[in-house]
């Protein structure tokens, strides 16, 4: 059950955590037993929320199934009315009806008479696939409605699995560290500093990783810009063209951007991207790689590989949750109209993606 905290709580989390010694308030906890504790403790709660996600978008999707299926109805029951309109045309080109109009057409004694009954012949024609287009229009937004619940059917069997796996994740990891609080010596001390870390995080340190994320995706959406302005920042050989962007650039340019990046750093070595920060009593630590990505367009994409908030490594859940709230990647084609990318590695101190000319 997701908990909830009001002032009086949060003010009486921060004292607690005042009076805490150093070693834990909110630096490295006083040993790494306490601390796997803690950390164990930190992924049940983020779990939770993740299947409080996986619950809610079943709610949505079940929803949106709910209102195709009606959709899907309406939409035969439309079809089989149109079915019936085009059936009749295609019959009567098939016997030869319209042959025999045309040839009235043909037989007109006088040009009057001729372009007359050319209009006549026009406007039937006319409607005769004005009924056809409509029947094909029909079908096409049918097989769409269909093929949307088929999607959405096959979403909602896949969250269901995972709705079951992580709650059975979270059931494990519970009794883990059920029998590590009993085993601690001081079970009651453990679990206060469990509940208080809950309290912090839910209140404070989710919401100070969110501003990082967020400050980090603004950004790289001027990424592009700052490239096109560096000397030497774009080369070319043939129809290749390559972007260099050393670790010391992008943090010049990152702390131009926003204040909040004064303590905190990326570094490039390879094969990996890290960017680490202190600020107060707030340590971030984030590693992950580079990818290219082609849909839904191309672009260089950043994934969490770990996620570390004050020596306690947060779980994939967390991790995926930000990478589908904030887009830490940039887009080539913001630089270069003409160009996609096509690889992107990391060497010591050095990001470097090619393109190619996108016909």
């Amino acid at each position: 059950m997701k908990r909830r905290y009001g002032i009086p709580s949060i003010i009486v989390c921060i004292i607690f955590l005042i009076q805490l010694p150093w070693t834990y308030a909110y630096g490295e906890p006083s040993s790494e037993e306490t601390r796997e504790i803690l950390q164990q403790s930190l992924s049940i709660v983020e779990i939770d929320h993740e299947i409080e996600r996986i619950a809610d978008r079943q709610k949505q999707l079940d929803k949106q199934r709910q209102t195709l299926s009606i959709q899907l109805q309406e939409q035969e029951d439309q079809i089989h009315t149109q079915q019936d309109r085009a059936g009749a045309v295609v019959r009567s080109y098939y016997t030869g009806e319209r042959d025999s109009l045309l040839m009235t057409v043909l037989g007109a004694r006088s040009i009057k008479d001729l372009f007359i009954l050319y209009d006549y012949y026009q406007i039937i024609i006319g409607r005769d696939q004005a009924v056809l287009d409509k029947y094909q229009d029909r079908y096409r937004t049918m097989q769409q409605t269909s093929a949307q619940i088929n999607q959405t059917s096959a979403e909602l069997s896949e969250l269901k699995n995972n709705l079951q796996n992580q709650r059975e994740r979270v059931l494990a990891l519970q009794k883990e560290v059920d029998g590590k609080v009993a085993a601690s010596g001081d079970a009651a001390a453990m679990q206060k500093l469990m509940d208080e870390l809950t309290i912090y995080w839910e209140n404070i340190g989710i919401y100070e990783v969110k501003r990082y994320f967020k400050a980090l995706a603004s950004a790289m959406q001027n990424l592009p810009q700052f490239i096109q302005e560096q000397n030497g920042g774009i080369s070319t050989t043939g129809t290749t063209y390559t972007i260099q962007i050393g670790q010391d650039e992008l943090n010049t340019f990152l702390r131009s951007q926003n204040p909040i990046f004064k303590d905190f750093a990326f570094q490039f070595d390879k094969d990996r991207i890290t960017a680490s920060g202190q600020r107060d009593q707030l340590q971030l630590s984030i590693e992950g790689h580079y990818t290219v990505e082609n849909e839904p367009q191309n672009s260089i994409r950043f994934h969490v590989d770990k996620l570390v908030f004050n020596q306690l490594e947060l779980p994939d859940t967390t991790r995926r949750m930000l990478e589908r709230e904030f887009d830490l990647g940039f887009y080539p084609q913001k630089i270069l109209s003409f160009v996609k990318a096509t690889e992107v590695s990391t060497t010591e101190g050095i990001l470097e993606v090619k393109l190619a000319i996108s016909f």
